[in-house]
């Protein structure tokens, strides 16, 4: 009889959803838009996904309501423990499986990158956040609520911060910067306080504001100052997210992994990659430092089938058609994008 499972990763642009058997074949795949309860709300969030797992069982050529052993959920915005429960409660209300898993999409990822039981992961994508785990059970994670509980970091606070860099160095409130310049040429103005009034009206939609953080990198590898401080702060942030989650766990002086992840850390920009590299293994000389490539709805079906005990042998055939899926076929008109 066929073990069934449903993966779900879902992210603040980009929801997964596979299902899969207990070979590690993929029978349907599916993507939409966001699923976090911190954008869409938590009825939202099921709603969102609702639609998915219908969807994912018409691309398997399954009947929705076809018995499914596990689905494991892993989802940004599930941060606190109460979020957590929340989340999995709601999700066990609509009876899509016989068992159900719930957490935050950072446990997802660190499985994806390593089957290690001592482990952190530290994701560096549109924000920054790390969670660790260890042999015996234990887990170690942050609130992740941005500024309010001391937050810092990942493509959007480091566009923002080179926005206002760009500012202040342009008008002499700050060092003068080769940022000044190049922001006002990425948006086709001739200063960059001409890009803040074009933001403040509207001309300039603020999202484009994002846009700034591979330009942040690429003026930091020409050798501007002001641009590497900022690229050196977001080393020590993720440095300092892994010496706390590894030493919560006692892990420092142990072999672990140190899993990479988000689209800052998968880019491999070498003042950024090559610090962080030679801080995790002066702070934790046993560490094994790897960079997710996978998608991490991997991760979740992975974790599934440990529940199930058959992840040892299925994996193999998992990683291999994941890889012959991507790109992913976008669902609903929504875009494509890691």
């Amino acid at each position: 009889m066929r073990a069934l499972h449903l993966a779900v990763d879902g992210g603040n642009s980009k929801t997964d959803v596979l299902l899969g058997d207990e070979s590690g074949r993929i029978l349907g795949f599916v993507r939409g838009g966001t699923s976090s309860p911190h954008n869409v709300g938590l009825p939202g969030a099921v709603e969102v996904l609702t639609g998915l797992i219908r969807a994912v069982h018409a691309d398997a050529g399954l009947p929705f309501g076809a018995p499914i052993e596990t689905i494991a959920v892993y989802l940004a915005g599930a941060d606190l423990p109460i979020e957590v429960t929340r989340l999995r409660q709601a999700i066990e209300a609509e009876s899509w499986a016989r068992h159900t898993i719930v957490d935050n999409d950072c446990f997802a990822m660190l499985r994806a990158g390593t089957a290690m039981p001592d482990a952190v992961v530290v994701v560096c994508g549109a924000g920054n956040n790390c969670v660790g785990r260890a042999a015996d059970g234990r887990t170690a994670r942050f609130p992740s609520l941005g500024p309010i509980t001391g937050d810092w970091g990942g493509g959007h606070d480091l566009a923002e911060h080179a926005l206002r860099e760009a500012a202040r160095g342009e008008d002499g409130r700050g060092r003068p910067t080769a940022l000044s310049r190049a922001v006002a040429d990425h948006f086709g103005l001739p200063t960059v306080e001409d890009v803040g009034i074009a933001l403040h009206f509207g001309d300039l939609p603020t999202e484009r504001i994002f846009e700034l953080a591979p330009l942040l990198f690429d003026v930091a590898a020409a050798g501007d100052e002001v641009a590497a401080a900022l690229i050196d702060r977001q080393a020590a942030e993720i440095l300092a997210q892994h010496r706390v989650a590894a030493g919560r766990l006692g892990l420092l002086d142990r072999p672990h992994a140190l899993v990479l992840g988000g689209g800052v850390l998968r880019a491999r920009h070498p003042q950024l990659h090559d610090q962080v590299v030679a801080g995790a293994r002066a702070q934790a000389p046993l560490v094994e430092i790897t960079v997710l490539e996978s998608p991490p709805v991997v991760g979740a079906a992975l974790l599934a089938l440990d529940a199930l005990g058959l992840a040892t042998a299925a994996e193999p055939t998992l990683r291999a058609e994941i890889a012959a899926r991507r790109p992913h076929r976008p669902l609903l008109g929504q875009p494509v994008a890691d």
